[in-house]
């Protein structure tokens, strides 16, 4: 079972998660401590570790990894599905569901999220 560790927030990690799903591949998703200082082990994200204990960071070398093994006939339908819910993510709908539905401890409801220190 492959393991990608990453973050929600990261477009290259979601990028990796939406290549793995479109090759029908399973994988474990762990989170990341959102600063890289604070990660044990992990550095760059995302970062895909593989049944041979093979550690791949970056995209570059997960896609590479990704390339060498077998598409899942889906492949196509899953990037048209992507296609598909293009305006969905323009508008955001993830971040507003998550505002919505799951704000931050303390924050009012349709608030925008506080901003923390560079």
């Amino acid at each position: 079972m492959l393991t990608l560790y990453q973050a929600e927030w990261c477009p290259y990690s979601s990028a990796v998660r939406q290549r793995l799903t479109e090759l029908g591949i399973d994988f474990v998703a762990k989170q990341v401590a959102p600063r890289q200082e604070e990660r044990e082990g992990e550095h760059e994200i995302p970062l895909l570790v593989t049944d041979d204990a093979e550690r791949l960071e970056g995209t570059d070398a997960i896609f590479a990894y990704l390339a060498t093994l077998d598409r899942e006939e889906s492949e196509r339908e899953h990037r048209a599905q992507y296609g598909a819910h293009r305006e969905g993510r323009a508008r955001a709908k993830t971040a507003q569901a998550r505002a919505e539905q799951a704000p931050l401890a303390g924050a009012r409801p349709g608030a925008p999220a506080p901003r923390s220190a560079p």
